[in-house]
């Protein structure tokens, strides 16, 4: 993907001196805010930060000092996060409320699921739920299994001199990407450059130019794609969408879809296999758990899908109309974002939210959001991580962490939480 390197270079000039023009308020200092805005992105190892959960405590709906003409309201609680992630007549996620803000134009639109409103949304969404229904998915079991199995394969190689082992890299990062090839029906060879582009679109810290960039070469790639399925139908994901659907979705419509395919089935997953390893591994009987079965194994993921919550905050809504939510009234206009990672510890659920329990009755977590939106790939997910954690346990019993937690390196700020590597020591 050589064209793809120097675009993202030339990318980066254009970024850089685009800062400069805008108009307004730019999100590309976005690390310039103050705290209170940035509190929903920010985490101490684990946990989100402890002003969140007082904040929550507090006020469930809380207006964030950001200086731009319209209200901009924080939901932290777990019924008023539901309230508004369930009301998609009432707020609007349509990336067209961005353009001429946030130094967002109208040639950066994603496109896929995520900043579409119904009509819009519903016609694209039936066109990739029968391709996510677990029958169709289930043709991908066996090759989620071997994928895993090769990564283990690979990480006891590296490790069979007692080296340690990068699980990020030679686990967690590897078996989303693989099954994503699978699914769309994508080169593999292809898998660094999305990678980073899949990662960056989520982090903050550069701005909000920078993830929009990402998209943008993302994006560019998605329709080289579509245009060789075009010629070429396979059996993934988007072959498969041309063969039943064909003239009724443009190459732009299914180079979104792609991309949002991308968006919610690697980053993700990646975050979670690494993250929900740490948590593992910091307690030797949870990690031993994991082969007692498959009750044990789902209770396990839920509950590390409600405990770690990568996404961290849902895209962003915008109030069609005047109400009320929680008892605060919104206006119309007003922006409202959602933490995700807040609602899911509020205690309202609960005893000990903040605390990993697998053996208590988990709710209806947050983690793959609410509503139309909700994650599309959600059940696939499900299926890498009750896959991937039993058979790390059953491979590497012994493994143990190589470093200390408190000197991991985990993302500053960025939409999905995550952590940048975890060397473990594969036999103890």
């Amino acid at each position: 993907m050589t064209t793809l390197r120097s675009r993202i270079i030339a990318w980066a000039g254009r970024m850089y001196l685009s800062r400069t023009r805008k108009k307004g308020f730019d999100l590309s200092r976005m690390s310039f805010l103050p705290e209170s805005v940035l509190m929903p992105l920010r985490r101490e190892g684990l946990d989100p930060v402890g002003d969140l959960a007082a904040v929550r405590e507090r006020e469930p709906i809380s207006k964030l000092p950001v200086p731009i003409a319209a209200n901009v309201w924080l939901v932290t609680g777990y019924d008023e996060v539901k309230a508004v992630l369930g009301k998609a007549n009432a707020f609007s996620s349509d990336f067209t409320n961005l353009v001429g803000k946030a130094g967002a134009g109208a040639e950066q639109n994603p496109g896929g699921l995520g900043f579409a409103d119904p009509p819009v949304h519903t016609r694209l969404r039936r066109l990739l739920t029968p391709e996510f229904t677990m029958r169709r998915l289930g043709r991908l079991t066996p090759r989620i299994h071997e994928i895993v199995e090769e990564r283990l394969d690979a990480m006891e190689a590296a490790g069979k001199n007692g080296d340690p082992v990068d699980i990020v890299h030679a686990f967690a990062l590897p078996i989303p990407s693989l099954v994503i090839c699978e699914l769309l029906g994508v080169p593999y060879e292809d898998r660094e450059d999305f990678e980073r582009l899949s990662a960056a679109r989520f982090d903050l810290f550069s701005g909000a130019n920078a993830s929009f960039g990402a998209i943008s070469e993302s994006l560019s790639y998605f329709r080289d794609i579509v245009k060789k399925q075009r010629e070429n139908p396979g059996d993934g994901l988007l072959g498969m969408i041309v063969k039943e659907h064909g003239d009724t979705v443009s190459d732009e419509e299914l180079a979104g879809l792609a991309d949002g395919v991308l968006t919610g089935g690697f980053e993700t997953t990646a975050s979670m296999l690494a993250l929900g390893a740490l948590v593992l591994l910091q307690d030797p009987k949870h990690f031993a758990a994991l082969n007692d079965g498959d009750d044990a194994v789902d209770r396990y993921v839920e509950e590390l899908l409600r405990y770690l919550t990568v996404v961290q905050v849902a895209f962003p809504r915008f109030a069609r109309e005047d109400l009320e939510i929680g008892g605060v009234q919104i206006a119309a206009g007003d922006v409202v974002l959602c933490s995700l990672s807040g609602a899911d510890r509020d205690g309202n659920l609960g005893p000990d939210m903040e605390i990993f329990d697998p053996s208590r009755n988990v709710p209806s977590h947050l983690a793959f959001g609410y509503g139309i939106h909700r994650c599309v790939g959600a059940e696939l997910a499900r299926m890498e991580l009750r896959t991937a954690y039993p058979a790390l346990a059953r491979r590497f019993p012994h493994m143990r962490l190589a470093t200390t937690p408190e000197t991991l390196d985990f993302r500053k700020l960025s939409i999905v939480y995550g952590v940048e590597s975890l060397p473990v020591y594969l036999n103890g």
